[in-house]
């Protein structure tokens, strides 16, 4: 699983790739944290659950996405870790984290949550899997 964060106007894209729909999914996660704060610094300290579901993946990847900001907000966390299942339209995950410590973790943005700008979900030529969207911060 590899993820990155790319440049959009005053937004942030996040992307992951991997060789499973699943991997494309954590990694564009991972890369959701790090629009936030280096993942590397958020200890996996804490499971939290996250089911959704959707018609197809690329709406699936703007639930799962904002699932998890909603879980951020709402509990004061950050994630580091995402085991991520999909079958048939549902997504079940498990996204290891721990409370917002503002001095180590430094938080440079606030997300608001996924959009439908950049948005792609695609098995790439190398069969590598990519899941893509841009968010608000």
């Amino acid at each position: 699983m590899e993820w990155q964060t790319f440049p959009h106007e005053a937004d942030i894209g996040v992307r992951g790739t991997g060789a499973t729909l699943a991997e494309a999914f954590a990694g564009a996660a991972t890369a959701l944290t790090a629009t936030i704060c280096d993942p590397a610094t958020v200890a996996a300290r804490e499971a939290v659950e996250v089911e959704c579901a959707a018609p197809d993946s690329e709406l699936l990847l703007i639930d799962w996405l904002n699932a998890l900001v909603f879980e951020m907000a709402t509990r004061h966390m950050l994630f580091s870790r995402f085991e991520v299942h999909i079958e048939a339209g549902r997504l079940r995950a498990r996204a290891w984290g721990e409370a917002v410590d503002v001095g180590r973790h430094r938080p440079a943005a606030e997300v608001k949550g996924a959009s439908f700008c950049e948005l792609k979900v695609e098995r790439r030529q190398d069969e590598q899997w990519l899941a893509q969207c841009v968010v608000d911060v």
